[in-house]
């Protein structure tokens, strides 16, 4: 899935990389996992410490993290500042559609997880949009 694409999209600046995580309050969680051993737990566990609010968004969960846990985005009462993905490349798009058709503005895509047609449909769209950088590692390299 990589590719040659992966050169091609550019994400944020570093400078608007850490205007973000500074504007930044609420962060949806999408494939947060309620298993302390994965990835997406500690990242959102140390955000939530950073003073972030996490929002775990996993369609078999009740609560993560001591939030609750909702099975899609659109089942998120109130706000959303950023969404935050740990899911697999191919399930991106699906994560697009939810944030334009929730009209969301940011979103983060973790790690190793790269879809650019996915990427660059929601920037087409207004939204800002980070890919393949781990939001944990930004925030303690530019903001702290």
């Amino acid at each position: 899935m990589m590719g040659d694409g992966a050169a091609r999209f550019e994400n944020p600046s570093v400078d608007e990389i850490r205007a973000l995580l500074k504007r930044i309050k609420t962060i949806a969680v999408v494939g947060l996992s309620p298993n302390p051993g994965r990835p997406s737990y500690g990242v959102s566990r140390a955000m939530q410490g950073f003073g972030y609010t996490i929002i775990p968004v996993h369609p078999a969960a009740r609560e993560i993290l001591g939030a609750k846990a909702y099975p899609r985005l659109s089942d998120v009462p109130g706000s959303i500042d950023l969404v935050d993905v740990f899911r697999r490349p191919e399930h991106i798009g699906g994560v697009v559609d939810e944030c334009l058709a929730l009209k969301l503005k940011n979103l983060w895509i973790q790690d190793d997880i790269i879809n650019i047609p996915a990427a660059e449909r929601a920037r087409a769209e207004g939204m800002t949009v980070v890919m393949n950088r781990c939001i944990y590692r930004d925030y303690v390299q530019y903001c702290r």
